[in-house]
């Protein structure tokens, strides 16, 4: 059973909310729980959450935060900080993967020249 939130704070991002909480376990310590809750609508207008959720422990909390820099870090020195998508630019050109990318594609990257009769 989870146990009682000691410190929480919330973060909304569109149709995703983040919540970060402190928790105790039952021996007095803390850790922290990280859930992403999306909301989803249905076809009749009505609308559910799904919900992800981590636990972080205390002797995790190095590692988890030098990788997570490291992440984070990567992607905003190899696409800045700028959003790139559909929903966020509305210049936004999606690439198109054509039947003729495929067949050159198919053609190039044929592994295997084995014939039936070689077997």
């Amino acid at each position: 059973m989870e146990q009682e939130e000691i410190y929480s704070k919330v973060l909304r991002a569109g149709r995703r909310t983040y919540f970060f909480d402190v928790r105790a376990t039952k021996a007095g310590d803390y850790y922290l729980t990280v859930t992403e809750s999306k909301k989803f609508t249905n076809d009749d207008g009505s609308f559910h959450y799904k919900k992800h959720k981590i636990y972080l422990y205390k002797e995790d909390f190095t590692e988890f935060n030098a990788i997570l820099a490291e992440m984070t870090d990567y992607i905003i020195n190899e696409k800045g900080l700028e959003v790139i998508s559909e929903r966020h630019q509305k210049d936004y050109v999606k690439e198109e993967f054509t039947t003729e990318d495929s067949k050159d594609e198919a053609s190039a990257d044929n592994f295997t020249d084995v014939s039936f009769d070689d077997i």
